[in-house]
């Protein structure tokens, strides 16, 4: 009678579910559908006209390949400002931790003007760079480095809590049983924050792709080099022209998809292996 009569603090499972498909419906599949639509208008020729220009493939090549290596950068230094903060004590550590969310709360083209200002050819950075033959603003790799800039958080806040449940007395385990640092790297701490690292990844890879404010003045805007495929949906829209900028989106909508279910079921499948193994 007991569990019979147990109270839930959310509503049944119906009204839930119903309320949830609402929600997602207005404020995802309602915009999509538009966006859709609008594509529709287009005949065949003119859709692919306008998603298969060269122009246009430049800027998706552009944006997804500077996107997945940013988010690999992320996945790297990520989990190493991670770890430092999780296993180690430090004067300024709280600043530290601080400023992992910065990216979150500064507004993306207050983080391009200043990326920009540092990388130029006569800026903090830029400048010493240049010297060694390094040109970083208005080339394809300061998109890398506004990419990162932004991606970080995502990569940090999401290992971080995973680290702080693994306990250091495993490694001194591994350590005494005669593992090397890699190995113990390998087949102890991996294991248990790959899954978070995927997550991680995907995360930062997303953010990265529709990245618009803090990429559009570092990168130039110069078409077929340094031109992203968030800035010509952008040129469209200027030009009125909205079933073309909705035709660009919509492939960048699809790919997108398709790479973070991708990422989502090789996370799922890294998971069954990992409780497979704890089982």
């Amino acid at each position: 009678m007991q569990h019979s009569a147990r109270r839930r603090v959310l509503p049944g499972f119906g009204l839930t579910m119903g309320l949830s498909w609402l929600y997602l419906g207005l404020i995802v599949l309602l915009p999509l559908s538009g966006l859709f639509l609008k594509t529709f208008t287009l005949s065949w020729d003119q859709f692919w006209d306008t998603v298969a220009s060269p122009r246009v493939l430049a800027a998706y090549r552009l944006s997804f390949g500077t996107a997945l290596v940013a988010a690999l950068v992320n996945v790297v230094f990520g989990l190493l400002v991670a770890w430092v903060l999780v296993r180690y004590r430090f004067p300024g550590k709280a600043l530290v931790d601080a400023l992992v969310d910065l990216p979150f709360a500064l507004p993306t083209a207050v983080a391009g003007l200043t990326l920009t200002t540092l990388y130029s050819h006569n800026g903090w950075y830029g400048q010493y760079l240049e010297a060694l033959g390094v040109k970083v603003a208005f080339t394809p790799l300061g998109i890398i480095v506004a990419l990162t800039f932004i991606g970080l958080p995502f990569v940090v806040r999401t290992v971080q809590p995973v680290l702080e449940e693994i306990d250091a007395d495993v490694e001194e385990a591994a350590a005494t049983l005669g593992a090397s640092p890699w190995r113990t790297f390998t087949h102890v701490l991996l294991p248990g924050v790959l899954p978070a690292l995927l997550s991680g990844f995907t995360l930062a890879f997303a953010r990265a792709i529709g990245e618009y404010g803090s990429v559009v003045f570092i990168s130039g805007n110069m078409p077929m080099r340094t031109e992203i495929a968030p800035l010509l949906i952008i040129t469209r829209l200027e030009q009125y022209d909205y079933a073309g900028a909705t035709a660009i989106a919509g492939v960048m909508l699809a790919v997108s998809f398709a790479l973070l279910l991708a990422a989502n079921l090789i996370q799922r499948w890294t998971n069954r292996r990992l409780e497979a193994r704890t089982g």
